[in-house]
């Protein structure tokens, strides 16, 4: 794996946000490539960094070198934090980061199978569990293709894109990124010059489920309440709107405002008292100088809030996202 430098989106706005974190116990719940981590170190933190991919490893080698006594890794979902966390003998913590989405580090590997700009296998976990996305294609009915690109995608032509995939498959089984790519781009009538991939949408679709990335969004959110102290940040940053709309409903609910509703947002409880308050009223974007010189950073936007002192009410079972 390179060690290159990847360049951790919004950074000083989620440092800001977290506020003096010297002696600090700090969650990283996306560890990534280390960034976030390595900058809460930085500034003196405790830093707990958890990630599901195991071939992040040879990144947190490097951390555990700089800071022996001050970093440690768990090789699982930053769902499961509250697990983790008591298997290191912690049941609260001051602060939690989660960057949700695939990192730069897996765009940039081909073998992951998670960018359509560069060939690979057709994969797209992020762990080595699972079905993978060819998987899904190749075995799914097109109704269930159509339902997943549109839900997870917001691709109002889903269900073309799903014929096509079904008649191509009939004749031979994908197994590679370009490929479907390909397809796909047919299926929409190509690039006609068109600024965005036309396959962007269905690559999305197909990371989201096989990963059930918000699920997984939505699991961390509730376990995140019942982990910080009063006074405790929860920073999280999202890169699309689906994503986002789940955060920022569930921080207003949480916060005492009243729930815009949404079929992604989690199912709403009445709070006697707000178990948070918001540290950012309004996303948080990427300025013009960082998008320049990362481009990923466009669509990034950070919400955070600040935990109360109130009692957790009970939390109903939540509602699955595709239901």
């Amino acid at each position: 794996m390179s060690q290159q430098v990847h360049a951790s989106v919004l950074l000083p706005e989620v440092l800001a946000a977290l506020g003096d974190v010297s002696g600090k116990l700090v969650v990283d719940g996306t560890f990534g490539a280390g960034g976030y981590s390595r900058a809460i170190l930085e500034r003196g933190a405790h830093v707990i960094a958890f990630d599901r991919d195991a071939r992040v490893r040879p990144y947190v080698d490097v951390l555990k070198a700089d800071y022996p006594d001050r970093f440690q890794w768990v090789n699982r979902c930053f769902s499961e934090m509250k697990e983790g966390l008591a298997e290191l003998g912690h049941e609260a913590c001051d602060a939690i980061v989660l960057d949700i989405g695939v990192s730069s580090m897996q765009l940039d590997e081909a073998e992951r199978g998670f960018s359509f700009m560069r060939d690979g296998p057709l994969d797209m976990r992020m762990s080595v569990d699972g079905r993978s996305a060819a998987d899904i294609v190749n075995e799914d009915d097109k109704d269930e293709i159509a339902h997943i690109i549109w839900l997870y995608g917001e691709e109002h032509k889903s269900r073309g894109i799903a014929a096509a995939i079904v008649k191509r498959r009939e004749a031979q089984t994908f197994e590679r990124t370009l490929d479907l790519a390909e397809v796909v781009e047919r299926a929409l009538g190509g690039r006609r010059g068109a600024p965005v991939h036309p396959a962007t949408r269905t690559f999305q679709a197909l990371r989201i489920a096989v990963n059930d990335e918000l699920g997984e969004l939505e699991r961390a959110l509730e376990v995140a309440e019942t982990l910080l102290k009063t006074d405790g940040v929860l920073a999280v940053v999202t890169f699309h709107s689906l994503e986002d709309r789940i955060v920022k409903n569930f921080f207003n609910e949480r916060a005492g405002k009243v729930s815009s509703g949404s079929r992604y947002s989690p199912q709403k409880i009445e709070a006697r008292q707000p178990i948070y308050t918001l540290v950012t009223p309004k996303a948080v974007q990427a300025s013009k100088a960082e998008i320049a010189t990362n481009p990923r950073a466009r669509s990034a936007k950070l919400r955070a809030v600040r935990r109360t002192s109130a009692p957790l009410v009970q939390i109903p079972l939540r509602q699955k996202v595709r239901s």
